[in-house]
């Protein structure tokens, strides 16, 4: 199983690092998790800080990945789509060759790789960001009814994946919100 996660409260889209008022939902929400074998954060600050507030210990510092740029200015330009927040992404992550794809395809390919080498029953927290983990998501389930998948993930929210290593992919989702 993996748990996706997107990071808790800051102060602001520029803060760097948690509130406190993060700090407290972080730790409030660890205490419903878990265990993990591997806890895996981006290398922003705020999700690092996110993971050792709910109390888990960050074993795999997730490398950003080489297009995010161009993964940022292309899904900021595509703001004005119109239609349920999943199916607009939906639309942006199936252009094939789009830097919105190319990204949400290697972000889940990471996703996979974390579980590649648990056994059955382990699990893998991933502590990321919004707008990048509904991405990913939308990738691995290509196929979903994303109209159903409700808003774009609030801090704290994300999502439950249950994987097939026999098959090696992912296949049930269930929506973790506050």
């Amino acid at each position: 199983m993996l748990e996706i996660r997107r990071h808790s409260k800051r102060n602001g889209d520029e803060a760097v690092h948690l509130s406190q008022e993060g700090v407290e939902l972080a730790r409030w929400s660890g205490t419903l998790m878990g265990p993990f074998q591997t806890v895996a954060t981006s290398v922003a600050p705020r999700a690092r800080e996110t993971a050792i507030a709910m109390g888990f210990a960050v074993t795999v510092e997730l490398p950003t990945l080489h297009n995010v740029n161009a993964f940022l200015q292309e899904s900021q330009a595509a703001t004005h789509d119109v239609g349920a927040p999943f199916t607009r992404l939906a639309r942006l992550v199936g252009r094939r060759g789009s830097a919105v794809s190319d990204y949400s395809h290697a972000l889940a390919r990471q996703w996979s790789e974390l579980l590649a080498p648990l056994g059955p029953g382990d699990a893998a927290l991933v502590i990321g960001h919004g707008g990048h983990i509904e991405c990913g998501l939308v990738a691995l389930f290509p196929e979903a009814e994303h109209d159903e998948w409700g808003p774009l993930f609030g801090y704290m929210e994300g999502a439950r994946l249950h994987y097939d290593s026999s098959a090696g992919r992912f296949h049930d989702i269930e929506f973790v919100r506050n």
